[in-house]
Protein backbone atom coordinates (compact mmCIF):
# COMPACT_ATOMS: atom_id res chain seq x y z
CA UNK A 1 0.00 0.00 0.00
CA UNK A 2 1.12 3.46 -0.87
CA UNK A 3 1.95 5.44 2.60
CA UNK A 4 -0.80 8.67 2.68
CA UNK A 5 0.93 11.80 3.71
CA UNK A 6 -1.99 12.76 6.46
CA UNK A 7 -1.52 9.63 8.12
CA UNK A 8 1.20 8.87 11.29
CA UNK A 9 2.99 5.37 11.56
CA UNK A 10 0.75 4.50 13.73
CA UNK A 11 -2.12 5.10 11.46
CA UNK A 12 -0.77 3.22 8.45
CA UNK A 13 -0.45 0.52 10.07
CA UNK A 14 -3.71 0.59 11.30
CA UNK A 15 -5.08 0.97 7.86
CA UNK A 16 -2.74 -2.42 7.37
CA UNK A 17 -4.54 -4.10 9.81
CA UNK A 18 -8.28 -3.26 8.48
CA UNK A 19 -7.24 -4.10 4.99
CA UNK A 20 -5.80 -7.74 6.37
CA UNK A 21 -8.98 -8.43 8.65
CA UNK A 22 -7.05 -8.05 11.65
CA UNK A 23 -9.19 -5.35 13.23
CA UNK A 24 -12.78 -4.32 11.96
CA UNK A 25 -14.02 -1.47 10.31
CA UNK A 26 -16.18 -0.69 13.28
CA UNK A 27 -13.73 -0.57 15.95
CA UNK A 28 -11.30 1.75 14.61
CA UNK A 29 -12.72 4.46 16.47
CA UNK A 30 -11.69 2.71 19.34
CA UNK A 31 -8.05 3.06 18.29
CA UNK A 32 -7.90 6.98 16.92
CA UNK A 33 -9.99 9.98 16.73
CA UNK A 34 -13.46 10.17 14.84
CA UNK A 35 -12.35 11.75 12.16
CA UNK A 36 -9.19 10.06 11.55
CA UNK A 37 -11.13 7.27 11.72
CA UNK A 38 -12.96 8.03 8.74
CA UNK A 39 -9.80 8.39 6.72
CA UNK A 40 -8.56 5.19 7.48
CA UNK A 41 -11.32 3.26 6.60
CA UNK A 42 -12.00 4.99 3.49
CA UNK A 43 -8.19 4.05 2.93
CA UNK A 44 -8.76 0.65 2.96
CA UNK A 45 -11.47 0.98 1.21
CA UNK A 46 -9.96 2.44 -1.86
CA UNK A 47 -7.19 0.28 -1.63
CA UNK A 48 -9.79 -2.97 -1.23
CA UNK A 49 -12.04 -1.78 -4.07
CA UNK A 50 -9.13 0.00 -6.46
CA UNK A 51 -11.52 2.88 -6.36
CA UNK A 52 -10.31 6.41 -5.54
CA UNK A 53 -12.57 8.42 -3.38
CA UNK A 54 -11.92 12.29 -4.98
CA UNK A 55 -15.44 13.63 -4.27
CA UNK A 56 -16.64 11.20 -0.86
CA UNK A 57 -13.77 12.33 0.84
CA UNK A 58 -14.88 15.85 0.74
CA UNK A 59 -17.44 17.51 3.29
CA UNK A 60 -17.91 20.05 5.32
CA UNK A 61 -20.46 18.50 8.10
CA UNK A 62 -19.36 17.84 11.87
CA UNK A 63 -18.11 14.13 11.58
CA UNK A 64 -18.32 13.89 15.49
CA UNK A 65 -21.91 14.95 15.57
CA UNK A 66 -22.74 12.56 12.33
CA UNK A 67 -20.76 9.32 13.97
CA UNK A 68 -22.76 9.59 17.20
CA UNK A 69 -26.07 9.35 15.85
CA UNK A 70 -26.76 9.56 12.35
CA UNK A 71 -23.70 7.02 10.82
CA UNK A 72 -21.70 3.83 11.29
CA UNK A 73 -18.51 2.95 9.77
CA UNK A 74 -18.32 6.40 7.88
CA UNK A 75 -16.06 6.71 4.69
CA UNK A 76 -16.94 9.93 3.97
CA UNK A 77 -20.22 11.86 2.31
CA UNK A 78 -22.44 11.74 -0.99
CA UNK A 79 -23.59 15.40 -2.45
CA UNK A 80 -27.01 15.43 -3.69
CA UNK A 81 -28.11 18.73 -6.39
CA UNK A 82 -29.94 20.62 -4.08
CA UNK A 83 -32.45 23.33 -6.12
CA UNK A 84 -35.02 25.77 -4.70
CA UNK A 85 -38.56 25.66 -5.81
CA UNK A 86 -41.29 28.39 -5.21
CA UNK A 87 -42.26 30.87 -3.64
CA UNK A 88 -44.99 29.01 -2.47
CA UNK A 89 -47.89 30.79 -0.57
CA UNK A 90 -49.20 28.72 2.25
CA UNK A 91 -52.11 29.28 4.21
CA UNK A 92 -51.90 27.02 7.33
CA UNK A 93 -52.53 27.33 10.59
CA UNK A 94 -48.64 26.84 11.53
CA UNK A 95 -47.43 27.80 8.32
CA UNK A 96 -48.43 30.97 6.89
CA UNK A 97 -47.05 33.13 4.20
CA UNK A 98 -44.93 32.44 1.08
CA UNK A 99 -41.91 29.79 1.28
CA UNK A 100 -39.04 28.93 -1.32
CA UNK A 101 -38.99 24.85 -1.10
CA UNK A 102 -35.77 23.27 -0.93
CA UNK A 103 -35.67 20.32 -2.68
CA UNK A 104 -32.63 17.92 -3.26
CA UNK A 105 -32.94 15.34 -6.09
CA UNK A 106 -30.95 13.85 -9.03
CA UNK A 107 -34.44 13.86 -10.94
CA UNK A 108 -34.04 16.59 -14.07
CA UNK A 109 -37.09 18.65 -14.47
CA UNK A 110 -39.09 17.88 -10.88
CA UNK A 111 -37.88 21.15 -9.62
CA UNK A 112 -38.76 22.77 -12.34
CA UNK A 113 -41.89 21.62 -12.14
CA UNK A 114 -42.80 21.90 -8.77
CA UNK A 115 -41.99 25.47 -9.45
CA UNK A 116 -44.53 25.67 -12.04
CA UNK A 117 -47.03 24.51 -9.35
CA UNK A 118 -45.92 27.04 -6.95
CA UNK A 119 -46.75 29.28 -9.03
CA UNK A 120 -50.06 28.46 -10.37
CA UNK A 121 -51.08 28.20 -6.71
CA UNK A 122 -49.53 31.12 -5.49
CA UNK A 123 -51.32 33.49 -8.27
CA UNK A 124 -54.53 31.53 -7.46
CA UNK A 125 -54.36 33.07 -3.21
CA UNK A 126 -52.26 30.05 -2.16
CA UNK A 127 -52.92 26.56 -0.41
CA UNK A 128 -55.19 26.16 1.89
CA UNK A 129 -53.65 23.62 4.42
CA UNK A 130 -54.65 21.91 7.65
CA UNK A 131 -53.62 19.14 10.18
CA UNK A 132 -56.27 16.65 11.06
CA UNK A 133 -54.21 14.30 13.51
CA UNK A 134 -50.64 13.68 14.82
CA UNK A 135 -49.56 10.63 16.07
CA UNK A 136 -46.32 8.49 15.87
CA UNK A 137 -47.36 4.70 16.67
CA UNK A 138 -45.48 1.86 18.02
CA UNK A 139 -47.26 -1.81 17.82
CA UNK A 140 -45.56 -4.72 19.76
CA UNK A 141 -47.02 -8.35 19.49
CA UNK A 142 -47.97 -10.80 22.43
CA UNK A 143 -48.55 -14.43 22.31
CA UNK A 144 -50.91 -15.22 24.61
CA UNK A 145 -52.71 -19.09 26.16
CA UNK A 146 -55.54 -18.81 23.94
CA UNK A 147 -58.69 -16.67 22.70
CA UNK A 148 -60.06 -16.88 26.27
CA UNK A 149 -57.02 -14.89 27.55
CA UNK A 150 -56.41 -12.37 24.68
CA UNK A 151 -60.18 -11.25 25.67
CA UNK A 152 -59.07 -10.07 28.86
CA UNK A 153 -56.07 -8.64 28.05
CA UNK A 154 -57.51 -6.55 25.86
CA UNK A 155 -60.22 -5.57 28.09
CA UNK A 156 -57.39 -4.77 30.79
CA UNK A 157 -55.93 -2.74 28.18
CA UNK A 158 -58.73 -0.97 27.60
CA UNK A 159 -59.48 -0.09 31.27
CA UNK A 160 -59.66 3.27 32.43
CA UNK A 161 -57.30 3.04 34.88
CA UNK A 162 -54.47 0.90 33.52
CA UNK A 163 -54.63 3.39 30.40
CA UNK A 164 -53.35 6.28 33.19
CA UNK A 165 -51.06 4.28 34.92
CA UNK A 166 -49.38 3.34 31.28
CA UNK A 167 -49.69 7.30 30.26
CA UNK A 168 -47.12 7.72 33.74
CA UNK A 169 -45.06 5.01 32.77
CA UNK A 170 -44.70 5.88 29.67
CA UNK A 171 -44.09 9.62 30.57
CA UNK A 172 -41.10 8.85 32.79
CA UNK A 173 -39.10 8.54 29.93
CA UNK A 174 -39.73 11.19 27.98
CA UNK A 175 -40.29 15.49 28.37
CA UNK A 176 -42.13 16.21 25.40
CA UNK A 177 -43.25 13.16 24.66
CA UNK A 178 -47.33 12.34 25.57
CA UNK A 179 -48.87 8.77 25.56
CA UNK A 180 -51.94 9.57 23.41
CA UNK A 181 -54.20 5.83 23.43
CA UNK A 182 -53.52 2.09 23.25
CA UNK A 183 -55.84 0.14 20.98
CA UNK A 184 -55.61 -3.63 21.03
CA UNK A 185 -55.77 -5.99 17.55
CA UNK A 186 -56.92 -9.56 18.31
CA UNK A 187 -55.63 -12.70 15.89
CA UNK A 188 -56.78 -15.81 17.83
CA UNK A 189 -53.96 -15.92 20.67
CA UNK A 190 -52.06 -13.09 19.30
CA UNK A 191 -52.89 -9.36 20.49
CA UNK A 192 -51.12 -6.55 19.14
CA UNK A 193 -51.59 -3.21 21.16
CA UNK A 194 -50.94 0.16 19.03
CA UNK A 195 -49.33 2.69 21.15
CA UNK A 196 -50.21 6.25 19.42
CA UNK A 197 -48.47 9.38 20.54
CA UNK A 198 -47.66 12.84 20.82
CA UNK A 199 -44.51 13.38 19.85
CA UNK A 200 -44.41 17.67 19.05
CA UNK A 201 -41.32 18.69 17.57
CA UNK A 202 -39.68 15.25 16.94
CA UNK A 203 -40.33 12.86 14.30
CA UNK A 204 -40.37 10.44 17.13
CA UNK A 205 -39.53 6.98 16.81
CA UNK A 206 -36.75 6.69 18.98
CA UNK A 207 -38.81 8.50 21.92
CA UNK A 208 -42.16 5.97 20.92
CA UNK A 209 -39.75 2.63 21.03
CA UNK A 210 -38.16 3.39 24.58
CA UNK A 211 -41.58 4.95 26.44
CA UNK A 212 -43.28 1.68 24.63
CA UNK A 213 -40.62 -0.47 26.42
CA UNK A 214 -40.33 0.92 29.55
CA UNK A 215 -44.93 0.81 29.28
CA UNK A 216 -43.95 -3.56 28.22
CA UNK A 217 -42.60 -3.71 32.01
CA UNK A 218 -45.64 -2.51 33.55
CA UNK A 219 -47.85 -4.65 31.23
CA UNK A 220 -45.48 -7.90 32.16
CA UNK A 221 -45.44 -7.16 35.96
CA UNK A 222 -49.01 -6.56 36.06
CA UNK A 223 -51.04 -8.88 33.45
CA UNK A 224 -48.01 -11.05 33.07
CA UNK A 225 -48.15 -10.92 29.35
CA UNK A 226 -44.68 -11.34 27.50
CA UNK A 227 -44.24 -9.79 24.15
CA UNK A 228 -43.03 -11.08 21.51
CA UNK A 229 -41.08 -8.56 19.92
CA UNK A 230 -41.48 -4.66 20.34
CA UNK A 231 -42.54 -3.70 17.19
CA UNK A 232 -45.14 -6.34 15.42
CA UNK A 233 -45.41 -4.64 12.17
CA UNK A 234 -49.01 -2.65 13.06
CA UNK A 235 -46.95 0.58 13.85
CA UNK A 236 -46.97 0.09 10.48
CA UNK A 237 -43.13 1.97 10.04
CA UNK A 238 -41.82 2.00 6.57
CA UNK A 239 -44.21 -0.23 4.80
CA UNK A 240 -47.24 0.00 2.42
CA UNK A 241 -50.05 -0.24 4.91
CA UNK A 242 -53.71 0.19 4.58
CA UNK A 243 -54.02 0.94 8.70
CA UNK A 244 -51.70 4.11 7.92
CA UNK A 245 -53.80 5.01 5.19
CA UNK A 246 -57.02 4.68 7.65
CA UNK A 247 -55.54 5.75 10.87
CA UNK A 248 -52.89 7.93 9.94
CA UNK A 249 -49.39 8.01 10.90
CA UNK A 250 -47.28 10.85 12.14
CA UNK A 251 -49.02 14.22 10.61
CA UNK A 252 -52.52 13.51 8.52
CA UNK A 253 -52.32 16.50 6.75
CA UNK A 254 -54.70 18.18 3.92
CA UNK A 255 -54.26 20.50 1.41
CA UNK A 256 -56.65 22.29 -1.55
CA UNK A 257 -56.83 24.98 -4.03
CA UNK A 258 -59.14 26.72 -6.28
CA UNK A 259 -57.10 27.41 -9.89
CA UNK A 260 -59.29 30.37 -12.05
CA UNK A 261 -59.36 28.91 -15.51
CA UNK A 262 -57.86 31.34 -16.70
CA UNK A 263 -54.64 30.40 -14.98
CA UNK A 264 -55.23 26.66 -16.20
CA UNK A 265 -55.36 27.77 -19.43
CA UNK A 266 -52.49 30.53 -19.20
CA UNK A 267 -49.83 28.32 -16.75
CA UNK A 268 -50.47 24.79 -17.36
CA UNK A 269 -51.31 25.31 -21.05
CA UNK A 270 -54.62 22.92 -20.73
CA UNK A 271 -58.55 23.40 -19.55
CA UNK A 272 -59.42 22.36 -16.05
CA UNK A 273 -62.14 19.75 -17.36
CA UNK A 274 -58.90 17.80 -19.02
CA UNK A 275 -56.82 17.75 -15.60
CA UNK A 276 -60.30 16.16 -13.92
CA UNK A 277 -60.29 13.39 -16.23
CA UNK A 278 -56.81 13.12 -16.81
CA UNK A 279 -56.70 12.80 -12.70
CA UNK A 280 -59.79 10.41 -12.43
CA UNK A 281 -58.67 8.07 -15.01
CA UNK A 282 -54.73 7.60 -14.33
CA UNK A 283 -54.80 8.86 -10.22
CA UNK A 284 -58.05 7.18 -9.59
CA UNK A 285 -58.73 4.51 -11.76
CA UNK A 286 -55.37 3.82 -12.85
CA UNK A 287 -54.26 3.04 -9.17
CA UNK A 288 -57.55 1.03 -8.36
CA UNK A 289 -56.86 -1.16 -11.25
CA UNK A 290 -53.10 -1.74 -9.98
CA UNK A 291 -54.03 -2.45 -6.44
CA UNK A 292 -52.26 1.00 -5.52
CA UNK A 293 -52.50 1.97 -1.88
CA UNK A 294 -51.40 5.45 -2.87
CA UNK A 295 -53.71 7.20 -5.27
CA UNK A 296 -51.40 9.88 -6.50
CA UNK A 297 -49.45 10.99 -10.03
CA UNK A 298 -45.92 11.87 -7.77
CA UNK A 299 -46.66 12.39 -3.95
CA UNK A 300 -43.22 10.49 -3.29
CA UNK A 301 -40.93 13.08 -5.45
CA UNK A 302 -41.61 15.94 -4.07
CA UNK A 303 -41.67 14.05 -0.35
CA UNK A 304 -37.95 12.57 -0.95
CA UNK A 305 -36.84 15.57 -1.82
CA UNK A 306 -37.90 17.56 0.95
CA UNK A 307 -36.72 14.55 3.35
CA UNK A 308 -33.31 14.42 2.08
CA UNK A 309 -32.67 18.36 2.08
CA UNK A 310 -34.24 18.55 5.04
CA UNK A 311 -32.56 15.76 7.51
CA UNK A 312 -35.92 13.40 7.37
CA UNK A 313 -35.89 9.60 7.43
CA UNK A 314 -36.07 8.57 3.65
CA UNK A 315 -37.63 5.47 3.80
CA UNK A 316 -40.55 7.50 5.16
CA UNK A 317 -41.70 8.46 2.00
CA UNK A 318 -43.42 4.68 1.95
CA UNK A 319 -46.14 6.29 4.05
CA UNK A 320 -46.20 9.68 1.90
CA UNK A 321 -46.69 7.91 -1.26
CA UNK A 322 -49.84 6.60 0.68
CA UNK A 323 -50.90 10.43 -1.01
CA UNK A 324 -54.81 10.55 -2.72
CA UNK A 325 -55.15 13.51 -5.00
CA UNK A 326 -58.55 14.74 -6.01
CA UNK A 327 -59.34 17.11 -8.97
CA UNK A 328 -63.04 18.46 -9.89
CA UNK A 329 -64.95 21.14 -11.72
CA UNK A 330 -66.59 24.38 -9.60
CA UNK A 331 -69.70 25.28 -10.53
CA UNK A 332 -67.85 28.37 -12.32
CA UNK A 333 -65.71 26.52 -14.33
CA UNK A 334 -62.36 26.94 -12.22
CA UNK A 335 -60.10 23.83 -11.15
CA UNK A 336 -60.83 22.89 -7.26
CA UNK A 337 -57.50 20.22 -6.38
CA UNK A 338 -57.07 18.56 -3.28
CA UNK A 339 -54.17 16.47 -1.28
CA UNK A 340 -54.80 13.97 1.36
CA UNK A 341 -51.38 12.53 3.23
CA UNK A 342 -52.94 10.21 5.96
CA UNK A 343 -49.22 9.87 6.97
CA UNK A 344 -46.22 11.64 6.86
CA UNK A 345 -43.92 11.36 9.73
CA UNK A 346 -41.63 14.59 9.96
CA UNK A 347 -39.80 15.95 12.59
CA UNK A 348 -37.67 19.43 13.37
CA UNK A 349 -35.62 18.28 15.96
CA UNK A 350 -33.17 14.65 16.01
CA UNK A 351 -32.04 12.57 13.50
CA UNK A 352 -30.92 14.07 10.50
CA UNK A 353 -32.28 17.61 10.94
CA UNK A 354 -28.87 18.52 12.96
CA UNK A 355 -26.28 17.74 9.84
CA UNK A 356 -25.05 21.25 8.88
CA UNK A 357 -26.31 21.32 5.71
CA UNK A 358 -30.30 19.84 6.43
CA UNK A 359 -29.98 22.30 9.15
CA UNK A 360 -29.47 25.19 6.78
CA UNK A 361 -32.32 24.03 4.69
CA UNK A 362 -34.99 24.08 7.85
CA UNK A 363 -33.43 27.02 8.63
CA UNK A 364 -34.69 28.34 4.53
CA UNK A 365 -38.10 27.35 5.32
CA UNK A 366 -37.89 29.08 9.40
CA UNK A 367 -38.86 25.39 11.15
CA UNK A 368 -35.62 24.37 12.21
CA UNK A 369 -35.51 23.29 15.87
CA UNK A 370 -38.29 23.05 18.33
CA UNK A 371 -40.89 25.59 18.17
CA UNK A 372 -43.53 28.23 20.54
CA UNK A 373 -44.99 26.37 21.68
CA UNK A 374 -43.43 22.68 21.25
CA UNK A 375 -44.67 21.04 18.27
CA UNK A 376 -45.60 23.76 16.48
CA UNK A 377 -42.56 23.73 13.94
CA UNK A 378 -42.93 20.24 12.83
CA UNK A 379 -46.81 20.85 12.10
CA UNK A 380 -45.98 24.02 10.17
CA UNK A 381 -43.19 21.69 8.46
CA UNK A 382 -46.25 19.24 7.53
CA UNK A 383 -47.89 22.14 6.01
CA UNK A 384 -45.19 23.20 3.67
CA UNK A 385 -44.68 19.61 2.72
CA UNK A 386 -48.35 18.98 2.07
CA UNK A 387 -48.64 22.31 -0.02
CA UNK A 388 -45.46 21.23 -1.91
CA UNK A 389 -47.25 17.93 -2.63
CA UNK A 390 -50.43 20.11 -3.73
CA UNK A 391 -48.13 21.69 -6.67
CA UNK A 392 -46.29 18.72 -7.66
CA UNK A 393 -49.47 17.32 -8.56
CA UNK A 394 -50.84 19.84 -10.21
CA UNK A 395 -47.75 20.33 -12.27
CA UNK A 396 -47.75 17.00 -13.66
CA UNK A 397 -51.64 16.38 -14.24
CA UNK A 398 -51.66 19.58 -16.29
CA UNK A 399 -48.23 18.41 -18.20
CA UNK A 400 -49.93 14.99 -18.93
CA UNK A 401 -53.19 16.59 -19.71
CA UNK A 402 -51.22 19.47 -22.10
CA UNK A 403 -49.21 16.40 -23.23
CA UNK A 404 -46.11 17.75 -22.23
CA UNK A 405 -44.78 15.41 -19.84
CA UNK A 406 -41.97 13.58 -22.44
CA UNK A 407 -41.12 17.25 -24.08
CA UNK A 408 -40.00 18.44 -20.29
CA UNK A 409 -38.00 15.72 -19.65
CA UNK A 410 -36.36 15.50 -22.76
CA UNK A 411 -35.62 19.07 -22.82
CA UNK A 412 -34.70 19.27 -18.32
CA UNK A 413 -34.17 15.13 -17.81
CA UNK A 414 -31.95 14.80 -20.59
Amino acid sequence: MVPKADLSEDEQALVEKVISGEVSSYKIDSFTDRETAVMIRRYALEASSGAVFEHISNYSIDVDAATKRNIENMVGVIQIPLGVAGALKVNGEFADGDFSLPLATTEGALVASVNRGCSVITRSGGANVRIFQDVMTRAPVFKLENVIRSRQFADWIRNPDVVEQMKAKASETTRFGKLLSVDPYVTGNTVFLRFSFDTKDAMGMNMVTIATEAVLSLIKDQFGAIPISLSGNMCTDKKPASINSILGRGKTVVADVVIPKDVVEERLKCKPETMVDVNYRKNLLGSVRAGALGFNAHAANIIAAIYLACGQDAAHVVEGSTTITTMEMTEYGDLYCSVTLPALPVGTVGGGTNLATQSECLQILGVKGSGTPPGSNSKAFAEIIASAVLAGELSLVGAQAAGHLAKAHAELGR
